[in-house]
């Protein structure tokens, strides 16, 4: 299980983006309990997939406009119908996850009970920092890509050469960073089986102590 806690940057001085945010989540992506304001400018929800958690907290991130805590491992069950009413470690995970994501330089922090914790969060800071300073040319050539063009199609949609595509891709470490993120998704998914794991095993220590 995934709880993404989510918190506006700079909320004193923007508008209120919540409202926004759990729209264009709710648009995207299936999840197992919905994202829904916890607290002022925070969000949070719950997801089952990793490749969900990890390419929400990457689209989220790389706006400029939140931070991102992924907490990982289990809940209390069952589970209540609204997400601000969870508790257990995944839910405190994702606090101490998200008040480290304010301080990274990728805005984006990763807590579960693994060995692979810190290097997932690592991977993942390298993204999104990657992601930040990818320039608009860069993205727009990139999510054509994406969106199952070729490059051939990309060059003729935008009117230049497959040359300059080519350099655009390049220059913003795209296939890198599609790839990383592939990466990223897999680790995610052995942290998930490894904390719950250590948590159970936690679990019947306490029990049997």
């Amino acid at each position: 299980m995934f709880v993404l806690t989510i918190d506006q940057r700079h909320s004193r001085s923007s508008p209120d983006l919540v409202g926004d945010l759990i729209a264009r989540i709710d648009a995207a992506y299936a999840t197992h309990r919905s994202f829904e304001r916890t607290a002022g400018d925070e969000v949070q929800g719950v997801l089952l997939s990793a490749e969900s958690a990890v390419h929400l907290a990457l689209q989220v991130v790389k706006t400029g406009e939140w931070s991102v805590g992924i907490g990982v491992g289990a809940a209390e069950e069952p589970l209540p119908a609204q997400t601000r009413a969870g508790r257990g470690l995944a839910f405190e995970r994702a606090r101490d996850a998200v008040e480290r994501a304010k301080t990274s330089s990728g805005r984006l922090a990763v807590t579960g009970a693994g060995s692979g914790a810190e290097r997932l969060e690592a991977e993942l800071q390298m993204i999104a920092s990657v992601n930040l300073r990818r320039t608009d040319t860069s993205e727009e050539a990139g999510q054509l890509l994406l969106s199952g063009l070729t490059q051939r199609q990309v060059a003729e949609r935008l009117g230049i050469s497959q040359q300059a595509v080519s350099s655009r891709l390049s220059s913003g470490l795209w296939y890198e960073t599609q790839r990383l993120t592939e990466v990223a998704v897999v680790a995610l998914e052995r942290l998930d089986a490894a904390t719950i794991s250590a948590d159970g095993r936690a679990e019947n220590e306490g029990v049997n102590a």
